[in-house]
């Protein structure tokens, strides 16, 4: 699959907010990330510009390998790859033994809207 996203640094969230309400723009859902990436042992990913993630949120545990970054105009797009995962704790744990190496953990609160419906 390939991923097409476009990101925008936000001074004022909730000036946002209140102008997207004005729109007819509904939040739908908020939940809680926590991801944890990790480095190849073969490869350092900052170099090859990849990324590999495990995703804990409201939904379960996302295993989540991204390629290379490829620029669409203003936006970026990459190839990226998903797996629901039953344990986060074993697949953390496969990918220590492997010799994957923990990089970064990255919390964060992700809001979801709706336009029109």
């Amino acid at each position: 699959m390939l991923e097409v996203e476009a990101k925008f640094a936000v001074l004022d969230p909730e000036r946002l907010r209140a102008r997207l309400s004005r729109q007819g723009v509904r939040m739908t859902a908020k939940q809680q990330e926590r991801d944890v990436y990790y480095n190849a042992p073969n490869r350092d990913f900052r170099e090859t510009d990849e990324a590999l993630r495990v995703r804990y949120d409201d939904t379960g545990v996302t295993l989540t390998y991204k390629g290379p970054k490829i620029r669409v105009g203003s936006a970026k797009a990459r190839e990226e790859f998903n797996l629901g995962v039953v344990s986060g704790e074993t697949l953390e744990a496969i990918l220590s033994r492997a010799g994957f190496l923990r990089a970064a953990v990255v919390s964060k609160v992700r809001e979801f809207y709706e336009i029109g419906g």
